[in-house]
This record gives structure tokens, sequence and C-alpha cells, in this order.
């Protein structure tokens, strides 16, 4: 059996391991450039030289403008400030267009500021239905745009669902929004690092994203805003940031960022990401076919690094408690929730059925991942969801 010192991480979801290089930026900023970036004097200046070229790394990753980027905590911060923001500035100048749409699949970020934003009487939420896997009908999102279109304040879908790994049409959905004047705002934090981004290509308004899915450092993230985009600043204090987010800048977290946005572009030139989609399908079709089990969202587009599999009549639970012990990590849906013992509410969302949400345990591959490693994870996991299998139906007989 698989020893646990040296584990196999497939919850690169949930996070990535840094890279060597980033840890040695972070380290480098924390002991060389501790200065201040809002400093005039020389100390001030080789801070804020190192927020300003990772900011054009950042920038050069996803396709836009240095100043189209604005440095935040991460993924759940630009979510929340692209749409608070944005639907505070729409209803100052129109106080009808408070509308928000969005869908029951996105990551709690979105999902939950949109039932925040519902409750306290500061947004209608317009929950839009969608296809399989939890990706948004481009029907559905126009007949409520030529419906309701002056009275919506923003639409937020994410581009790569974070259990599923079902790809959205992102480049429709944006065109749509355009043709209708509305600000669309996208949660791109499974998407950037991982896939080809050019947001100058894109109509798409706002992106949020963070540097820790792609072997960055936690802790840091940016929102991308469209030149000649405004929305109301939630955090007030600081001119920082072009006066949109308050507060000194985490320059050593930035450092980080900026290389690890150097690091994805050549993983993206390298066209490796083909090879890793081919590598996840033996996966999944190896341990489908011998636990007689069915992955989530097979039939759409998805990532190249995302696999959630249903095991019948198991509980998630105890299958992640023995993978563990065994040295494979994975997880049950998104990790902000994995501490929750229900079933994933973007499965129940899906259309999947309550038991089979029970079971459904999520894989995820980084960059990194091997061959070596996949092979051995699924003989753990084939082997693991037999003995637990066994046991279930002797304690049912």
């Amino acid at each position: 059996m698989h020893h646990p010192s040296n584990p196999i991480n497939l919850d690169n979801n949930a996070t990535t391991r840094p890279l060597r290089e980033v840890a040695d930026a972070v380290t480098r900023a924390l002991g060389d450039d501790w200065g201040n970036p809002s400093s005039v004097h020389r100390m001030g200046i080789g801070a804020r030289r190192v927020v300003e070229l990772a900011r054009e790394s950042v920038a050069m990753l996803v396709g836009c403008q240095p100043r189209e980027l604005i440095f935040t905590s991460g993924g759940t911060e630009g979510a929340n400030i692209a749409i608070r923001g944005s639907i505070a500035h729409a209803m100052q100048s129109n106080p009808r267009r408070r509308v928000l749409v969005t869908t029951r699949f996105e990551h709690s970020a979105v999902r939950e500021t949109a039932e925040s934003l519902e409750r306290n009487g500061l947004a209608e939420v317009v929950w839009l239905d969608g296809g399989e896997g939890g990706v948004p009908s481009i029907d559905a999102l126009a007949r409520l745009l030529e419906a309701r279109a002056a009275e919506v304040a923003l639409v937020s879908l994410m581009w790569a669902n974070n259990e599923t790994g079902a790809i959205s049409p992102i480049a429709q959905l944006g065109a749509l929004c355009r043709r209708h004047l509305v600000r669309f705002h996208t949660d791109a934090t499974q998407w950037v690092g991982k896939m080809p981004t050019d947001f100058a290509s894109l109509q798409i308004d706002l992106a949020s994203f963070a540097a820790h899915k792609f072997h960055g450092p936690k802790g840091v993230g940016a929102l991308f805003v469209r030149r000649g985009e405004h929305f109301e600043s939630e955090q007030t204090g600081g001119p920082q940031e072009r006066s949109r987010r308050g507060g000194t800048e985490n320059v050593p977290g930035i450092a980080g960022f900026g290389v690890a946005a150097d690091c994805a572009r050549a993983f993206l030139a390298s066209g490796n990401s083909a090879q890793l989609a081919a590598r996840r399908d033996a996966f999944e079709q190896q341990i489908c076919s011998e636990t007689h089990s069915i992955a989530h969202a097979a039939k759409c587009e998805r990532l190249w690094n995302t696999s959630n599999i249903a095991f019948e009549r198991l509980e998630a639970e105890a299958i992640l408690l023995l993978l563990s012990e065994r040295g494979v990590y994975a997880s049950a849906g998104a990790a902000c929730s994995s501490g929750s013992l229900d079933p994933s509410p973007v499965l129940l969302a899906m259309g999947v059925t309550a038991e089979r949400a029970h079971g459904s345990i999520r894989f995820s591959l980084s960059r990194e991942t091997s061959e070596l490693e996949l092979d051995r994870a699924a003989t753990v996991i084939i082997d693991s969801i037999a003995k637990l299998r066994r046991s279930s139906s002797a304690a049912i007989a």
C-alpha cells in the first residue's frame, strides 16, 4: 500500500504548492524590499518597483493593461468588490437598476454575497437556470436580458466550475451582456493560470482571480477592472490601488504573484495542458470502470485538471478519511465548505440526487502531477472504494 510519508495531492483546486521561485521571491521581498510602496524615499521606491513589475507580469498573463488590475487578498475579496461595488454604483445613478444575475453553481464567494445582498434588501437576485455540469444557459440569460436589461446592475457568472471543472461559454455570455449594455463580472479563480486568458479580446468588464490556484502564494489576488468601468469602493482609508482598495500593499505576496504569473505563462506556452487532460481522462476512466461509478459533467467541456466522481451508496467523509490515511488527498467540493457534511449545494443545483452528491469526491491535478502519481492514486482509490463497499454491505447485512 502507498505510504503516507510520500503523499499524493489531488486537491489542487483548493490550493497548489508554491513554486520554489515563488517562495524565493516572497523571501527576497520580506528581506530586501520591506519598505512601504507609498513612501517617497528610496526604500519605498524599491518596494513600489517590486509591486509594479509584478503587476506587469500578471497583466501579461491575463491580457490586459497593468492599470486595469487591482491587487486584492484573493478571489473572495475580488468577487465581493466587483459585486457589491457594482451594485452600489448602479443604484446611485439609477435606483431601479438593482438586479444581480448569477447562478446556484457559483463558488460561495459569489453565491453567498448574492444571498447576503438579497437578505439585506440591497439587491434583487435572479438565479439563472443552467445546463448540465453547472454551466449557465445562454438562452436563459438572453431571455432575461431581453425582458429586464434596464434593471440589471451586474451579471456574475463563473468561468470554470471549481467543483466539476465545467467551462462556461464566457465569450458568448460576455457578448450578450455587452449587446444589452449590462456589466459583466466573471469569477475566473479556477481558470486563470491553467488556461490561456486574454481579457482584451473578451467582453468581460470585471474578473476576479487568485495567485494560490496556480502555484503562487495565498492571501493575494487581483481584480481586473476594464478601463472606464467604475464601482463604489467598499474599503476606504487610503489612496492605494488608484484609491479603489485602501491599505498598504502586500509586497511579498504580490512579488510571489508576479513570479507565479511568469511561470504560468511559460507553462501555457509549453502546450502541456493537453497531455495533462489526457492523463486526467485515463485516471477518471480507470476509476469509473473499476468502481462502476460516474463522473459529473463528463459530457461538458472541462478544465484539464478536474474530475468529480460520484461513488454510489458511500459517504464522502468516509472515503476522504480512508484515502488520507493511505496518502491520497482529495476533497468533497469546495475547500471552504469541506468542514460541512452536507452534500455540495453546487451538485444539488445541477440536479444531482442527494444520495449521489453525498458520495461525490473531487480530484484535482496540478501541472506538477505526474503520470506515476496518478497511477498510484488510482490503485489506492479503487482499493479503498472496494473496502468501503464491502464493509457497508456487511453492515447492511
